[in-house]
C-alpha cells in the first residue's frame, strides 16, 4: 500500500538530478515530458498535485557559463535568478500537452515559519489547486541567505506539505526506498517497503550507511527529516527512485518504494498545533449565537463578536471565549486587533466600509479554529 491512489493531495519533491541532464547541463526534456504524464494520470482521477522542482540554480550555471565547481553567494544567487525563467518554461512545455498549467511559487524559510506570511501562502496556493492549477514551488535562492534558507527541498516539500494539509509527501531519490545499509555498497542490504515510525534504529541507519544516499545536500538523512516534518503534520512520505519514465506509476505497478506512515491525519494535526502550540496573543470574546455556531463547526464572523482583548496581528493565535469568560477555542485570526476592533458586531458585506478594505468575511475560519468543548 503506497498512499497514492488514495492520496488527496499529493506534493512531489523533483531534484536537480532529474530536471537537468547531467551530460548536457540543460533540461531533459525527455525525462520531464514522462513525469507530466504520470502527474495528469493523478489528475484525472481527481487528485489535487504540488510539485516542488530544484533546478534553477543548475540551469542558471549554464545560461551564466560559470562552470561546475562550488559558487559563492552571490553567483549562486545570479545563478538562481538567471536559471528560474528556464525551469518554469520547462514545467509549461512538460505539462502543455497534457492540457495542464503551472504556476511558480518562490518560497524562503519565514514563509512556512512566519504566521502572517504562511496564512498568505496557504490561501495563495489553496486558491491555486482549487482552479485547477498545478503550483510549482522553489526556494527563493535569488533573496535566500543562509540564515532564512530550507537548506535543501526535501525539507521544504515537508514544510509546503505541512502548509496545505497534504496527505502524501512524494521525494524522488536516486534509490527505490529506504534500505538496511547502502544497497551500492552492501549486497545483502534489505530495501523496507513500509515504516510505521522513526525509531533510533531507523534513524540509525540514515546516519550511516544510508547518509549518501539520495542526491543533494544531505541524502537520506535529510529525507528522513522531512519525513519527521510531514508524518507529524498528518501526511505521510513515499520514497522511490526518480530516474525511471512515470515514477509514480512504476511504484503503483509494483516498483520498490518505501512508504512512513503519518501520525494521525492532516486536520487533526494542524488542529492539535492550534490547540497546544502557539502562545495566544489576545483574545475574542463571543455572544451566544456565535458560541453555538462555532461549537458546531461553523467560523467566527465579526457579527458574533462582543469584544477584543490584547495586541494581536493577522495571523497570530488567539483565544475565543463565550460570554460566560469560558474558552471555545484557540484559532489563527485573519485580522488584527484594531481591525476587529472596529468590525466587531458587523455583518461580513460591511467590513469594507469601514475599514476601506476587506481581508475576507471572517475573523476565524472553522479549519483555523480548534475546540476547547464540544
Amino acid at each position: 500500500m503506497t498512499g497514492l491512489s488514495s492520496a488527496k493531495r499529493v506534493v512531489i519533491k523533483v531534484g536537480s538530478a532529474l530536471v537537468v541532464d547531467e551530460a548536457t547541463g540543460w533540461v531533459d526534456d525527455k525525462w520531464l515530458s514522462d513525469f507530466a504524464a504520470d502527474v495528469a494520470r493523478l489528475r484525472l482521477r481527481g487528485q489535487q498535485v504540488l510539485v516542488v522542482s530544484s533546478g534553477a540554480v543548475a540551469l542558471g550555471r549554464g545560461r551564466l557559463g560559470l562552470g561546475k565547481g562550488k559558487l559563492e553567494l552571490a553567483h549562486k544567487q545570479a545563478a538562481a535568478a538567471a536559471g528560474q525563467s528556464l525551469l518554469m518554461h520547462a514545467w509549461e512545455k512538460a505539462f502543455y500537452p497534457y492540457g495542464l498549467t503551472c504556476a511558480q511559487i518562490l518560497l524562503t524559510r519565514d514563509d512556512t515559519e512566519v504566521r502572517r506570511r504562511w496564512l498568505n501562502g496557504r490561501a495563495t496556493i489553496e486558491t491555486l489547486l482549487t482552479c485547477g492549477l498545478i503550483p510549482v514551488v522553489n526556494e527563493n535562492d535569488t533573496v535566500a541567505t543562509e540564515e532564512i534558507r530550507y537548506g535543501d527541498n526535501d525539507r521544504l516539500a515537508a514544510r509546503v506539505a505541512q502548509m496545505i494539509g497534504a496527505d502524501l509527501l512524494v521525494l524522488l531519490s536516486d534509490v527505490d526506498g529506504f534500505y538496511t545499509a547502502d544497497p551500492r555498497r552492501d549486497p545483502a542490504a534489505k530495501h523496507i517497503p513500509l515504516i510505521e515510525s522513526l525509531t533510533p534504529e531507523i534513524e540509525a541507519m540514515a546516519g550511516g550507511a544510508n547518509a549518501g544516499a539520495g542526491v543533494g545536500t544531505g541524502g537520506m538523512e535529510t529525507k528522513l527529516a522531512a519525513v519527521r516534518i510531514a508524518s507529524h503534520a498528518g501526511c505521510a512520505t513515499l520514497i522511490t527512485l526518480g530516474s525511471r519514465p512515470e515514477p509514480l506509476k512504476a511504484v503503483e505497478d509494483g516498483a520498490l518504494a518505501t512508504l512512513f506512515a503519518a501520525i494521525g491525519t492532516p486536520a487533526a494535526a494542524y488542529k492539535q498545533w492550534l490547540g497546544g502550540s502557539l502562545a495566544p496573543q489576545g483574545a475574542l470574546v463571543v455572544d451566544d449565537g456565535a458560541a453555538r455556531a462555532l461549537l458546531s463547526g461553523k467560523s467566527l464572523l465579526p457579527a458574533g463578536v462582543r469584544a477584543v482583548e490584547g495586541r494581536f496581528e493577522r495571523g497570530d493565535a488567539v483565544v475565543v471565549r463565550g460570554p460566560d469568560g469560558a474558552e471555545i477555542g484557540r484559532g489563527l485570526a485573519r485580522y488584527d486587533a484594531a481591525e476587529a476592533e472596529k468590525i466587531k458586531g458587523l455583518k461580513s458585506g460591511d467590513i469594507e466600509a469601514a475599514l476601506g478594505y476587506s481581508e475576507g468575511a471572517v475573523l476565524i475560519h472553522a479549519d483555523d479554529l480548534a475546540l476547547a468543548r464540544r
